[in-house]
């Protein structure tokens, strides 16, 4: 019988991996601080921090990013680090696999693992991310929700591989296999906006120079905290 060979993963897994974000960017991705963000990761008392894994000083990868993203969603609704640790850890265990937050698995399965925890120790007040509808269905709380609909996923690999984090900037996504991962509009890097407006160019030359409509331009110039007006 002839062989098989199995196709070997594409490349841009391997980034997602790789550290590529700084704490303060990470933090203002996720709508949160970055002394929180650092906190997630080393903090947490006796039983250890919420978020393992980073190196100090180190940059997040692209999973450890989107990890923090959930993190401040639950973190919003009043979960506690503590409490919000075992959860994570228990999520890992049942789905066997790492940075779980940032899985399509999470998604699809993940409020019937909730569940389940939820019953076996209701100590940790996870009614406070689930409830019921007015279906009497139990239900993710809008606010996960809201999250969820932020990232587009590759069910494929299992993840949550494109993410539009900001809800006033709907055009600006974060993509690991485009741009080593930096926020994009139509692929141009925001931060290469922002430099050529700094520069002096007005928004008509940028526009032009890559292809983008004003309104696309003043928009991630708007991400980057840059007055277009000024």
């Amino acid at each position: 019988m002839p062989e098989t060979t199995q196709s070997a993963p594409p490349a841009w897994l391997r980034r997602l991996y790789l550290p590529s974000y700084r704490v303060g960017d990470a933090a203002k991705y996720a709508g949160t601080s970055p002394q929180s963000v650092s906190y997630w990761h080393y903090g947490g008392g006796e039983l250890g921090p919420a978020l393992g894994g980073k190196e100090k000083l180190a940059p997040l990868s692209y999973l450890q990013l989107i990890e923090v993203a959930f993190v401040a969603t639950f973190r919003d609704a009043g979960l506690s680090l503590q409490k919000l640790r075992r959860t994570r850890e228990y999520v890992s265990q049942v789905f066997k696999i790492d940075y779980p937050f940032a899985r399509l698995k999470f998604k699809t399965d993940g409020l019937r693992v909730f569940l389940d925890l939820a019953t076996e120790l209701p100590e940790l007040g996870l009614d406070v991310v689930v409830t019921a509808s007015e279906h009497g269905q139990e239900v993710w709380r809008g606010f996960v929700l809201d999250r969820f609909a932020q990232f587009e996923y590759d069910t494929a690999h299992n993840l949550a591989i494109v993410w539009h984090p900001s809800p006033d900037h709907p055009l600006v996504s974060i993509d690991p296999r485009k741009r080593f991962g930096a926020p994009v509009i139509k692929g141009v890097p925001t931060w290469t906006l922002a430099s050529r407006r700094r520069a002096g160019e007005s928004v008509a030359e940028i526009g032009y120079d890559f292809g983008l409509e004003d309104e696309e331009v003043e928009e991630g110039l708007d991400w980057e905290e840059i007055n277009v007006a000024a």
